[in-house]
């Protein structure tokens, strides 16, 4: 069906025998060496290359290129939230809404993961690929209820047996208790928001959470979610957190804590001064930096749109060049250097420095000597072609591995846990001056 569709758009003077070829086509004459998935990779290094008869290699290029690029590109960008989020942060991809198609925003669940997130929104992505999966509770399903009469059902049994007990009643009895204690009018506290937020404890009592900001943060928002939370304590159960989606939100999770605190300790409820805070709404990396430079009490963030369309890099620049056709080395001459290709079949090292971290990959052709630890060696840093420097690795590493052969994958295959933390590994070997993200040291090539 391929062929003839391509001999439906191929001008009628195309050869017969071209299209009977391109139905014995097979891949069992391409080899396929890359770095390990999850490696942190550097401008012009080659980081896949494919060997095989030229027509064939030809076709691959524009999937090899869709494959590597978005994927590449999001991971990073992850990665760069997770750098500036520090490693005890908890983070959430939730950009379903807004990438760019469904496939996009599987990819983007897929990557992000890699990238360094915790867990998705994308319950797809789930189901798929095995990522753990966390939501909070929407605007619209607080905003859908009205009076604590809609609520049904509204009994709850206590985590330790005996009779039900009416979770809406207990919550208003502390709703009085918590608003004395916070020096606000009752009457201020939504009494929809109210209900909302006790349909929820009664379905998921040992899953309760509130979304704090649908209508007033402090005089409404706090007030209840402490009351439902403080009534699901009364019968056996704990709260797992609320989230933030509007406002200054590192100041508003201050406020949040210490009203925790201050009902843990009046209350009697340790755990309260505790319950984990979620953010949300637009986070950027300079969210980011703001959250850590003002100081925040915030423990999980959810990000979405500027983690899966990347708008400080909206794509990635990966090609695919001809390096050499039966032994010959080519090369592509330009004005613009960056644009030129580096002649050759290649071998990739990484070079070690005596703190075990990378300073320098190394590309060599194939038939030259492999470096080794301890060993002088001559080389010319990309950029400054014209100048010889000597350099001496504590240790080497060879990159590329085979991982397809004679049509055939040669290499087991990693688990996505697995390259998650072959990621997170990389990137923790780099030195700090290569690894920060504003003004890095360039890594010489």
């Amino acid at each position: 069906a391929d062929v003839a569709y391509l001999r439906s758009v191929l001008p009628s003077t195309t050869d017969d025998a071209f299209f009977d070829y391109l139905a014995t086509l097979d891949a069992s004459e391409v080899t396929v060496t890359a770095i390990p998935e999850g490696s942190v990779v550097f401008a012009r290094v080659p980081f896949l290359q494919v060997k095989g008869p030229l027509l064939v290699v030809q076709l691959l290029e524009t999937t090899l290129l869709c494959l590597v690029n978005y994927a590449s590109l999001v991971a990073t960008n992850a990665a760069r939230f997770r750098l500036l989020a520090g490693p005890d942060m908890k983070l959430m991809e939730m950009g379903l809404r807004r990438a760019q198609g469904p496939d996009g925003a599987l990819s983007a669940s897929k990557y992000s993961y890699i990238g360094g997130f915790d867990c998705t929104s994308n319950i797809l992505a789930g189901k798929l690929y095995g990522i753990p999966v966390r939501g909070t509770i929407a605007h619209s399903f607080v905003m859908s209820f009205r009076c604590l009469e809609e609520v049904q059902p509204r009994e709850l049994l206590p985590r330790a047996g005996g009779d039900p007990v009416d979770l809406a009643a207990l919550a208003v009895s502390w709703l009085q208790r918590v608003c004395d204690l916070l020096q606000t009018p009752p009457g201020k506290a939504n009494q929809g928001e109210l209900a909302a937020f006790v349909s929820y404890a009664v379905t998921f009592p040992c899953d309760f959470q509130g979304l704090l900001d649908t209508y007033c943060v402090r005089r409404s928002g706090l007030p209840n979610f402490c009351a439902v939370a403080l009534a699901l304590h009364q019968l056996g159960y704990q709260a797992i957190g609320v989230r933030l989606d509007s406002g200054d939100l590192a100041r508003q999770s201050k406020e949040i804590r210490g009203v925790f605190r201050a009902c843990g300790t009046h209350f009697q409820v340790p755990w309260f001064e505790t319950i984990p805070i979620a953010v949300s709404n637009d986070i950027s990396e300079q969210s980011l930096e703001e959250f850590r430079r003002e100081g925040s009490e915030i423990d999980m963030i959810g990000i979405g749109t500027n983690l899966v369309t990347c708008p400080l890099q909206p794509s990635l620049g990966c090609v695919y060049k001809l390096v050499e056709v039966n032994g010959s080395p080519c090369l592509k001459l330009t004005e613009d250097e960056e644009k030129m290709t580096i002649p050759g079949m290649k071998m990739i090292y990484r070079l070690y420095d005596a703190a075990g971290h990378p300073f320098m990959d190394l590309m060599a052709l194939e038939e030259e000597p492999s470096p080794s630890a301890g060993q002088e060696l001559g080389i010319r840093v990309l950029g400054r072609l014209g100048e010889t420097a000597k350099v001496i690795p504590t240790a080497v590493e060879l990159l590329h591995r085979t991982y397809f052969r004679d049509g055939q994958v040669c290499e087991p295959l990693p688990s996505l846990p697995e390259v998650r933390t072959h990621a997170q590994v990389s990137l923790n070997l780099l030195s700090p001056a290569h690894r920060q993200l504003h003004e890095p040291q360039p890594y010489p090539v």
